[in-house]
């Protein structure tokens, strides 16, 4: 029995079965909770402006109530765990699993696996409903909760990396080969060191050979003799791409995995940094596992003799390993938005030290 992962089919279910009922249940109340106090903390701006009434409060419940789930659930999972383990630790079924022969990883197995399916669930509900969400509610507050304008597609203040030179365009207009740029300035630099500069009024892709950029009435400044002459029409950055500068400001949150994925190729493309969308990428996949690890933390409470008078200190024990990883995740993932951290370890070191914490508590205390 002992080499068994499942040793009962009948018991895996009943505990699978009483650990998903009780995460999800507290993550319902969780979520009835912290969506009534956030809409009420924000009906005011959503109703001051005019015309919005019970629709737009209606709206903004479906915009904001996926990003709540997404952010709970894992807490949901913890105190699930925790109600779980705690009221069969309770009612003896713990020792009398134990008494028959199986161990506490075996014990956890059931649990371990329904979370490995939550944190799934997880991942693709995140990419697909709370990306889009998110994106959608941040479009809709910024223009205080009225119309939103539609994307005129013009954008300004581009930089571009052009080997060593930098580029910078004051206006972006349209898409594709037909992008236009406005007050460009080239800053041609030897060495790190700054020798020319290039200023023009427009420039435009050049459609026809495919690649480069042509730059109209253009005058350049010699920075070592300070002296400037009119050039006119020039050609510059033949591997410079249009999407390098029609680039807008990415927000991790409102884009699914593969298109921060692409975002960031493109980012790196243009000679930009990208750690911290590095970093956001890799605890898409990171942080839903999150779940897989609260039954190994909450497991403290599962174990131990209740009548010991115990069971609320080992419970309140649990919950601490649960919440002292999540202040861990996000405390790692600021440092690697500060670039303190290298990506992949802002995203994984967390998950990786509390699954070694909780496999080493569980050991040393119950096998």
């Amino acid at each position: 029995m002992q080499l068994q992962f499942f040793p009962s089919r009948t018991m895996a279910l009943y505990m699978g079965r009483l650990f998903l009922t009780r995460s999800f249940a507290v993550l319902a109340l969780l979520v009835i909770v912290l969506q009534t106090l956030d809409l009420l903390g924000e009906s005011g701006n959503i109703l001051a402006y005019k015309g919005n009434g019970d629709a737009q409060l209606w709206h903004y419940i479906f915009l904001r109530a996926p990003q709540i789930i997404a952010r709970f659930l894992p807490f949901a999972v913890l105190l699930g765990t925790l109600i779980t383990l705690a009221t069969l630790n309770q009612n003896s079924e713990v020792i009398a699993m134990k008494a028959a022969g199986l161990s506490a990883h075996q014990i956890l197995a059931p649990l371990i696996v329904v979370a490995i399916g939550i944190a799934g669930i997880s991942f693709v509900f995140n990419d697909r409903i709370v990306s889009p969400s998110t994106a959608a509610l941040d479009a809709w507050s910024n223009v205080d909760y009225g119309p939103i304008p539609t994307d005129s597609g013009v954008k300004t203040n581009a930089w571009v990396r052009d080997g060593n030179n930098l580029i910078n365009a004051g206006i972006i207009a349209g898409r594709g080969k037909a992008t236009q740029l406005r007050k460009i300035v080239i800053f041609n630099r030897v060495d790190n060191t700054l020798i020319s500069i290039i200023q023009a009024p427009r420039a435009h892709f050049d459609a026809q050979a495919g690649k480069g950029w042509v730059l109209q009435d253009a005058q350049q400044f010699d920075v070592t003799r300070g002296t400037g002459k009119a050039i006119g029409t020039i050609r510059f950055g033949p591997d410079i791409r249009p999407d390098q500068f029609t680039l807008a400001k990415v927000d991790a949150d409102g884009l699914t995995a593969n298109e921060l994925g692409m975002a960031i190729a493109d980012l790196k493309d243009a000679g930009r940094p990208t750690a911290a969308l590095e970093g956001s990428l890799w605890h898409k996949f990171s942080g839903p596992l999150s779940a897989v690890l609260m039954p190994l933390l909450g497991s403290v409470a599962a174990f131990g003799l209740a009548r010991s008078g115990r069971l609320f200190i080992r419970a309140v024990i649990g919950m601490a390993l649960g919440f002292t990883y999540f202040v861990a995740d996000n405390f790692a993932l600021a440092m690697g938005n500060l670039g303190a951290y290298p990506p992949f370890m802002a995203a994984w070191a967390p998950f990786l030290l509390f699954l070694l914490v909780g496999e080493t508590v569980l050991i040393r205390t119950e096998e």
